[in-house]
């Protein structure tokens, strides 16, 4: 078995406002989108929203981990971001070679972006 890429499905009770986050605020694009469901794509990150099923029971917006995304610029992502977004944690360098800072998202999912460093100073993105 090869894994191709991997997506994660967010479940969320506003579709739309919760799209409209991604997009305003982390440049995601709508890759395509249907009853209950919205695809969405920056890059190669595909997030896929889809409003609560039958299959589950709903209680609510939960995940119990984050999305990670790395990107090129961290320190310029925290500076369009932080005036804007909730945030988790602001940025920093820390001693596992990664300079990140962590927002949440209109549901209150986590959302962390990351870049490479060297001796505390981001450099070009895994």
């Amino acid at each position: 078995m090869s894994i191709r890429f991997m997506s994660v499905i967010l479940r969320a009770d506003d579709l739309e406002g919760t799209a409209r986050f991604y997009c305003d605020m982390l440049d995601f694009s709508r890759m395509g989108e249907g009853d209950g469901f919205v695809g969405l794509m920056n890059g190669t990150a595909r997030i896929m929203l889809a409003t609560p099923n039958a299959h589950e029971a709903w209680r609510g917006p939960a995940f119990t981990g984050s999305i990670y995304l790395y990107v090129d610029d961290v320190d310029s992502l925290w500076e369009r971001l932080r005036g804007r977004a909730k945030i988790c944690y602001p940025i920093e360098s820390f001693d596992y070679g990664m300079r990140e800072f962590a927002i949440y998202d209109n549901n209150g999912y986590v959302i962390q972006f990351g870049q490479a460093v060297e001796n505390g100073l981001a450099r070009a993105s895994v």
